[in-house]
């Protein structure tokens, strides 16, 4: 367990949950930053105005962790003991491997010039972000599996990586074609 001065949803009021009501995180954070904002303490004595920093720094760090899925997914992995290790940890099973290479055969064709097969390719990409983001929430709020939870994330860590890639390259093809 993480240190409780240090917890992200002490720090907002907030349960640790991977749900979480978007709302209420964006209400407390602005209520958290409203007590610490530097502008606050222009007038104070210069301790306090570095003490006043440091709160606003980590309100927007764990507002920014606790926004993101997968970075909230990990964070409740990791205070469950369960380090996500995405760079060093790169085990994966098998078949997720291998839809990884598919991904990228298919990827290598619709650079080939089939702007459709990279936006069916995205479509798919996403559903499968979507179906281990359910599977991660289910781990870590329903059966308390942090190791399972722990395994969607880093699955999560390369679909995202190769999202950005598609995205990336379906702007490039966005910005070559011609206008109408």
């Amino acid at each position: 367990m993480t240190d409780p001065r240090h917890d992200h949803f002490a720090l907002f009021g907030l349960p640790p949950r991977f749900a979480i009501d978007e709302a209420s995180l964006e209400q407390a954070y602005r209520r958290v930053q409203s007590q610490v904002h530097p502008d606050r303490f222009a007038s104070a004595g210069a301790a306090e105005r570095r003490v006043a920093m440091q709160w606003a720094a980590r309100a927007n760090e764990a507002f920014r962790t606790l926004r993101s899925p997968v970075a909230r997914a990990a964070y409740l992995c990791e205070r469950h003991g369960q380090p996500i290790e995405a760079e060093s940890n790169t085990a994966m099973p098998a078949e997720f491997l291998m839809q990884q290479m598919q991904w990228r055969e298919e990827l290598d064709e619709a650079r080939g010039g089939r702007p459709e097969a990279a936006q069916a390719l995205a479509r798919e990409v996403e559903e499968r972000r979507e179906a281990v983001l359910a599977r991660v929430a289910a781990a870590l709020d329903e059966r308390h599996d942090y190791a399972d939870a722990a395994a969607g994330v880093r699955e999560l860590h390369f679909i995202d990586r190769f999202r950005d890639e598609l995205t990336a390259h379906l702007a490039g093809d966005l910005a070559g074609a011609p206008e109408h």
